[in-house]
């Protein structure tokens, strides 16, 4: 997928504001080495920095990278594989935030930060749970159904595992889950009844891709009607988030 960086920090900045409730689990000390494991443009690895650790941020994509360089330049960002990455030197913890939701090889990720942790060293994150954005795919499978686009429901393209399923993965990677939580997070999108179409261009397009230009935006108008009744609330639209966020000891 290719990142439109300048659109992320515009419009969906609230993917980093709320990773900043994230970064108080990580309990970040001073002196540390922690890894920021997909970055994206840089914001939370920039606050941890902040608080007097040293920090690399790795993401997979070259716009969000160069977009981090670009705000943040006496940081050290690159692009890498968050499945199979690896650094000489260990951290003293691995911070993620909506990133792994990305990513089927949840094991390849487990198996690189227990590699990229010191023995003890802490992974801290959050991404999309079970049912996350239930009612948004459950709508566009409707109108993509209705239309005859597909059969059944739509393929989701992302990984969102029960707090059962990623701890027991946790666990089988060497890890002790010191701490897991899944949640409802209504979150707040930006420019009303648009901000569906927009969270769909920005992070559901893959939904949409035998669909004609000519039609997409007929589609999305359809999808936005379907989710009038329960995403849209006092006059502000929400996207129905499920977050599942976890704490996770490299065992020695």
């Amino acid at each position: 997928m290719k990142w439109n960086a300048e659109l992320y920090d515009n419009k969906h900045a609230f993917v980093s504001q709320y990773g900043e409730s994230v970064l108080e689990l990580l309990d970040v000390k001073p002196g540390e080495r922690i890894l920021d494991l997909g970055c994206g443009t840089g914001d939370l690895a920039k606050q941890i920095q902040e608080h007097g650790a040293e920090v690399i941020g790795i993401d997979a994509s070259p716009e969000m990278i160069a977009k981090a360089k670009a705000k943040f330049p006496e940081l050290d960002f690159s692009v890498a594989n968050a499945a199979s990455f690896s650094f000489d030197e260990p951290f003293d913890a691995v911070f993620t935030n909506a990133v792994l939701h990305w990513i089927h090889d949840a094991d390849g990720v487990i198996k690189s930060v227990y590699n990229a942790l010191k023995p003890g060293g802490r992974f801290v994150g959050e991404f999309g749970g079970k049912g996350n954005n239930q009612l948004m795919l459950a709508a566009a499978s409707t109108v993509l159904r209705n239309h005859g686009y597909i059969k059944g429901d739509i393929t989701i393209p992302w990984y969102f595992p029960s707090t059962a399923d990623y701890a027991t993965k946790l666990e089988a990677g060497g890890f002790r889950v010191t701490f897991t939580l899944h949640f409802d997070r209504p979150t707040l999108l930006q420019d009303g009844r648009e901000g569906i179409a927009k969270w769909f261009n920005m992070f559901g397009s893959a939904l949409f891709q035998q669909i004609p230009a000519t039609e997409l935006q007929q589609i999305l108008n359809e999808i936005t009607d379907l989710l009038q009744p329960t995403n849209e609330i006092d006059g502000q639209w929400y996207a129905d988030y499920k977050r599942l966020r976890f704490v996770a000891v490299k065992e020695i």
